[in-house]
């Protein structure tokens, strides 16, 4: 974690160093800080340590204001901390997993702190996202669009697309709106 840099570094050294010089040591995939954000929350909360729900919270923030995508919306897979142009070719994709992450990170966020800004993020997660992945024909999402929002692959199921984000933030989403119902 680079308090100074608001993100989770990919590559960083043995001892946390941070190799800005090289394009791998910006690289910042926002999917993976929402997916250790809400993992940061739920642990302080199991640990009823709100430093650490606090840390979480802070990182969900740092992956959306870095990793949504201003131009089409939707959160890109990977972005250079630096701002400089990514080197990783699919940077600008839209995969379904990170946005599957962020809907139930930011719930998580609303939930734990009543703050209205996580309720915006989610309502805006969740239109881009229902929007754009949701296969109007056969169900299931689509799991890799174009920057733009439109579908890269008709594959719903392949090596790395299989039945665990989707389905599992899904039940997580709706166990929480039942808890917040209640």
């Amino acid at each position: 974690m680079k308090r100074e840099k608001r993100a989770l570094l990919e590559t960083v050294g043995p001892r946390g160093e941070v190799f800005s010089e090289v394009p791998e040591g910006r690289c910042v995939c926002p999917g993976h800080d929402i997916e250790v954000a809400w993992f940061l929350m739920l642990e302080g909360l199991h640990r009823r340590d709100q430093g650490l729900v606090d840390v979480g919270l802070e990182i969900v923030g740092w992956a959306l204001e870095l990793g949504w995508d201003k131009k089409y919306g939707g959160l890109l897979y990977f972005v250079d901390v630096e701002g400089k142009p990514p080197t990783i070719l699919e940077w600008d994709m839209k995969l379904w997993w990170p946005h599957t992450e962020a809907l139930y990170a930011l719930l998580l966020a609303y939930h734990l702190t009543g703050e209205e800004t996580y309720l915006t993020w989610y309502e805006k997660v969740h239109e881009w996202s229902f929007n754009h992945f949701p296969d109007p024909e056969y169900g299931e999402w689509f799991g890799y669009l174009h920057r733009d929002g439109s579908v890269s692959t008709p594959l719903k199921g392949a090596m790395w697309k299989g039945p665990f984000h989707l389905p599992r933030a899904l039940l997580q989403n709706l166990k929480l709106l039942g808890e917040m119902a209640r």
